[in-house]
């Protein structure tokens, strides 16, 4: 992490949990569709983007318990919006697949 700018680690966020929360929606859908194998491949490929913005976010905070400031710019709490969206997204995907299997 020490040769990337900023601006960098926060888009990777960014991407990270775009693409989680993609995943999970995309999981959605394909419950809806029955297609549960499907759902829970989007369910991991979710989780697999939320743990890589987490282990950013993590290097972030030992950074700066370390020591280094780390200046919170408009785009980090962009960044940060993405994540936790995501988070959110992906348990309400598990309930809801949950219920489509119920209903099947």
């Amino acid at each position: 992490m020490e040769n990337k700018s900023m601006e960098f680690i926060i888009m990777n966020l960014v991407v990270d949990g775009g693409d989680a929360r993609s995943s999970a929606l995309e999981a959605i859908r394909a419950a809806r569709n029955s297609d549960f194998d499907k759902a829970n491949e989007l369910i991991n490929a979710c989780e697999v983007a939320i743990e890589k913005a987490h282990v950013t976010q993590t290097e972030l905070i030992q950074k700066e318990a370390g020591g280094e400031h780390i200046e919170v710019q408009l785009l980090m709490v962009h960044a940060q919006d993405h994540l936790m969206n995501a988070m959110t997204v992906k348990d309400l995907a598990i309930e809801i697949i949950e219920l489509c299997k119920m209903i099947k």
